[in-house]
């Protein structure tokens, strides 16, 4: 058992605090981004990610995305169930604690599932997403970790994910867009006004998700190393370069320049670069982030002409941006760099490298999109005909605030005057505001 090295297990720490934070960071942004009628639904159910993943997670979640079998999937949940084995206050490779280990593990399939609840905006039943949520971290999240990090086919192949391009966003990119078809679209889509009710709070949102991101993707070193470093430099300048092709590309299509176009592609920056932060060099970083700046956009654009509503864009950002990357690992990787902080010398094939790598690379995302999508769509559907995922019609254009939980977001003035928070769904019509 390696010896306690408290300066690798400080860094372990603070990163699980970091990956933490960026789920209120994220019902912030996503707060942000609804109508003012639908803000405590959408953070609450981005909260209720923290405790319903949590528990899973320690009785049987790293147990499946740590199994040792080699099996297509995984089937020896004893190994860490229940999280007992953190008791023995052992240390893993690199000196860092099991319990710092297992926590920062934890963290990352709370953000995830947390992703999804973006595309089901305004309309979902929390009830139904409590439920959701619940079986799509040991359906899927728990399995696709194993397939990626663990023992499992995908790493086989010789895949690499640094951070979670694959297993985080592609993956919660897919299951939000089979949740968003069986939940269907809001009412008035298309011809209704659904703009985001509260700028100031999306780019609260935004710096608490990239702050954030750093203990995401630096601390997917495990060590406080120099490929933390250059992790953390990959996501800071893949970021910018995202921010500024956003706004170009918004601008030749005739659109003003915006703080939500820029927060976006703050978004898309972050998620492109997350599969390869620790694999590219800073330019390769720079052109990963610049491309998600530009197609992310054009994806969010292409929801209208498809006919899905995917409310706040998980699709177009997330899945979009978490395929790009993963697929740019296979063209920008450098080997020098994956040697050390992969233990496998790999060109990407614009540095040389061959084109089974790109291959296995795009292999891998889309088999993990298909598996996603597929298993959230039976999870919904079984949820459609048995207890329901939507709200009534005439609960929606109230407000769902109201009508799921007696809240208001805000003490809006009615007439002049400031009015309580409504404490049944009957007070929802003429006070809850879109």
């Amino acid at each position: 058992m390696p010896e306690l090295d408290t300066g690798n297990n400080s860094w372990i720490l603070i990163s699980a605090a970091l990956v933490l934070l960026m789920t209120p960071g994220l019902a912030l942004f996503y707060g942000g981004l609804t109508r003012a009628k639908s803000v405590i639904n959408m953070m609450l159910k981005c909260l209720v990610a923290i405790g319903t993943t949590s528990i899973v997670w320690m009785l049987v979640g790293e147990s499946m995305a740590t199994d040792g079998s080699g099996n297509f999937f995984p089937t020896d949940f004893s190994g860490a169930f229940g999280l007992d084995y953190v008791t023995d206050l052992g240390t893993v490779d690199g000196g860092v604690s099991a319990g710092a280990m297992s926590a920062f593990g934890m963290m990352f399939a709370i953000i995830t599932v947390a992703l999804i609840a973006g595309a089901v905006a305004d309309r979902m039943k929390f009830s139904s997403w409590v439920v959701f949520a619940v079986a799509w971290v040991v359906l899927v999240y728990a399995p696709v970790a194993y397939w990626v990090w663990g023992s499992g086919w995908i790493d086989g192949l010789g895949v690499m994910d640094y951070a979670g391009g694959t297993a985080v966003h592609a993956n919660a990119g897919a299951a939000a867009l089979a949740l968003a078809l069986v939940v269907g679209r809001r009412v008035g889509w298309k011809d209704g006004t659904f703009a985001p009710h509260n700028l100031p709070l999306v780019v609260i949102g935004a710096g608490l998700l990239w702050f954030g991101w750093f203990g995401f993707n630096a601390g997917s070193a495990f060590v406080a190393d120099e490929a933390a470093g250059l992790a953390l430099l990959n996501t800071q300048v893949a970021t910018a370069a995202a921010i500024l092709a956003w706004l170009v590309i918004d601008r030749l299509r005739g659109i003003k320049p915006s703080v939500l176009g820029a927060c976006s592609g703050v978004i898309a920056g972050l998620v492109a670069i997350t599969p390869a932060a620790g694999l590219v060099a800073p330019l390769g970083a720079v052109a990963i982030g610049a491309i998600a700046g530009v197609i992310c956009p054009l994806a969010i654009g292409l929801k209208h002409k498809l006919g899905y509503d995917d409310s706040l864009d998980v699709v177009g950002l997330h899945m979009v941006a978490g395929i790009w990357g993963s697929m740019a690992v296979g063209l920008f990787a450098v080997a020098d760099i994956t040697e050390v902080t992969w233990g496998d010398a790999q060109n990407g094939l614009f540095y040389g490298g061959s084109f089974g790598f790109f291959a296995n690379q795009t292999g891998a995302v889309f088999a993990v999109v298909g598996y996603s999508f597929v298993v959230a769509l039976i999870i919904g559907l079984i949820l459609k005909f048995t207890i329901g995922v939507r709200i009534s019609e005439e609960d929606e254009l109230a407000g769902i605030d109201a009508a799921q939980h007696g809240e208001a977001g805000y003490d809006l003035p009615v007439n002049g005057e400031a009015f309580p928070a409504p404490t049944s769904p009957t007070d929802a019509p003429d006070k809850v505001q879109a």
